[in-house]
């Protein structure tokens, strides 16, 4: 799946979530996502919290394959600025 076809997918979690944070999710080379309170888009911008991981696994986490926190604890996912708004994505993850 393509960062913009993950981003699609998300645009319905994050419009209900009031989700209230700025979260961007680094792919690296294959782009980004960054999520604004209830918008989503694939312009990289400043965030609250920055998520770095790969594609593929981006794309089990948001399908629910992949456990936030052993993906954290195992170094598949890198998170950098305010901890707090990584933990809060869970409500937009679940």
């Amino acid at each position: 799946m393509s960062v913009q076809e993950i981003a699609d997918k998300m645009r319905s979690r994050v419009a209900s979530a009031g989700f209230e944070h700025s979260v961007k999710f680094d792919t690296g080379s294959d782009g980004v996502i960054v999520i604004d309170g209830a918008t989503v888009s694939n312009t990289d911008a400043p965030t609250d919290c920055t998520v770095k991981l790969s594609l593929d696994d981006l794309d089990s986490l948001i399908a629910g394959d992949l456990n936030p926190t052993m993906a954290f604890m195992s170094g598949k996912i890198k998170v950098e600025g305010d901890m707090t708004v990584a933990m809060a994505l869970s409500q937009l993850l679940g």
